[in-house]
């Protein structure tokens, strides 16, 4: 299987690129079509994703559901670990602790930096992901504990 750092490197610099990576994104993992992401930057230990503030993730507050939330947080760090990683491991989230700062009400960015000597060859890591609102100010914080196993034949 090709990693999705190398697709994102050969694209992010086409027309349109970065849209049609972030497609593709949800095309192999379809759940997270749901938050229409956009994918700002990847590279080894760190992604950036915006979502958009629309109908569909919004609560009967008019804000910005948590599980939304949750899900650019799931993506924002799998992507950063994901590019991090050899291409004979793979990654699985087993747990997450959030931490709801503030009301979100505005399009939202998922970050998630991992520094490279954190990570194992196998094993579990917390990966942490801040989720800031159009002003910059942070309104979710996660800490997802990941597991890191070898890939079975695929």
């Amino acid at each position: 299987m090709i990693k999705a750092l190398s697709v994102y490197d050969k694209m992010r610099e086409l027309p349109m690129g970065k849209y049609i990576f972030s497609k593709i994104v949800c095309l192999m993992a379809p759940y997270f079509k749901t938050i229409k992401p956009r994918f700002i930057d990847l590279k080894p230990g760190y992604c950036e994703i915006r979502m958009n503030n629309r109908r569909a993730v919004r609560n009967h507050l008019k804000s910005v559901h948590a599980i939304a939330m949750c899900n650019l947080c799931e993506l924002a760090g799998g992507m950063a670990l994901d590019a991090a990683l050899p291409a004979n491991l793979r990654w699985i989230p087993k747990g997450m602790k959030v931490d709801y700062i503030k009301i979100a009400r505005t399009n939202l960015k998922g970050v998630c930096s991992i520094p490279g000597e954190t990570i194992p060859a196998q094993g579990s890591i917390p990966v942490t992901v801040s989720v800031t609102d159009a002003t910059g100010t942070e309104v979710m914080k996660a800490v997802i504990n990941m597991h890191i196993t070898e890939k079975k034949g695929e």
